[in-house]
């Protein structure tokens, strides 16, 4: 349907601009003078302008209400209302400004086409004009900027003082991997020097918070818990995107960036709210990192508390406690030995 509507708003086009063609044509054989084809000309040119203003719009809105219930449902964290809100201001500005400039900018085009009997009027300046299209963008502009500093200050001060659930996002080309803290809720040091093949994270087997720490290839957090994400890269720069969460923090290597959030909606409720039984909260790397970028990816579940931590105890150790092999019975023994 939709390459159906493409082919159709082309072809017309093409008809149009056909249409144009030959009546310039019959302009010429018809003999009339120069002044009068310019000024058919421009009479085309403007009802051309007006008529793409009237369809272009209407195809913007119409494209609009196909497409809105494909973008992201609301915030699925504490501190993602605040972002919507604020994405919501941005869009009114947008909308309205572009609603104005576009209509203002095809109407004139329109309405003061060329005429023989009508004169421009020429002026150097005008101040109150120029004042009013600088003052009124840049108290706009200013206002926006500021709301939205506010708004990240206000997050990054409640990323600060959250004490949650510590977790690691470690990434490399192209995955990502899921340190958890343990009982103690601390990580264990690591360093890329340490980094083998049974090590991929490098971590320090000799610190006393690393015993406890568990890896995973799913990122599970419990529902209306404060979580720490603790995110290191390491070859290039990626990003954790949490889209669902309005997360999102680049990985750089050599450093450890932070974010701390707050999960409102387990992944049974969403998939309730978006009427989608398949849906899943996903994370992604929103940086260009390499050709299996668009592969970089990893399913995220946010759980009831309960079920957190009846999903945490079936986690591997990093570094996973071989069993002793148990002695022989005595009497076992024995009898080899005598045999």
């Amino acid at each position: 349907m939709n390459i159906l509507l493409i082919l159709a708003v082309v072809f017309g086009t093409l008809v149009l601009v056909r249409l144009a063609n030959v009546a310039a044509l019959a302009s010429k054989l018809s003999g009339e003078n120069e002044e009068a084809e310019q000024e058919s000309a421009n009479r085309w040119n403007s009802i051309g302008m007006i008529s793409f203003l009237i369809i272009g719009l209407i195809v913007m809105i119409y494209m609009m209400t196909q497409y809105l219930p494909l973008t992201l449902p609301k915030a699925a964290s504490e501190h993602g209302e605040a972002i919507d809100g604020l994405m919501k201001i941005n869009w009114i500005v947008l909308f309205v400004t572009f609603f104005i400039t576009q209509i203002l900018l095809f109407t004139f085009a329109f309405k003061y086409r060329y005429n023989k009997n009508r004169r421009s009027f020429y002026f150097h300046d005008n101040n109150k004009l120029e004042a009013i299209w600088t003052i009124i963008p840049t108290i706009i502009l200013a206002a926006l900027i500021t709301t939205g500093m506010k708004e990240w200050n206000d997050i990054t001060n409640k990323s600060a003082s959250m004490k949650g659930i510590v977790v690691q996002i470690y990434a490399k080309q192209f995955d990502f991997t899921v340190r958890y803290a343990g009982k103690d809720n601390k990580l264990g040091g690591s360093f890329f020097r340490r980094i083998t093949d049974t090590n991929p994270l490098g971590v320090d087997s000799s610190d006393a918070a690393t015993a406890d720490d568990m890896v995973a290839k799913e990122l599970v957090l419990p529902k209306g818990a404060e979580v720490q994400l603790m995110i290191n890269s390491r070859d290039v720069i990626h990003s954790v995107y949490l889209p669902h969460f309005r997360v999102q923090m680049n990985a750089v290597p050599g450093m450890t960036t932070r974010f701390a959030f707050k999960p409102t909606i387990t992944t049974a409720e969403m998939q309730k709210e978006t009427g989608n039984p398949k849906f899943q909260y996903v994370m992604l790397c929103n940086k260009i990192c390499g050709v299996a970028h668009y592969n970089m990816q990893m399913t995220v579940r946010i759980v009831e508390p309960a079920e957190y931590e009846e999903w945490l105890k079936t986690q591997s150790a990093v570094f996973p406690v071989e069993q002793a092999v148990a002695p022989a019975p005595a009497d076992s023994a024995a009898t080899s030995m005598a045999k």
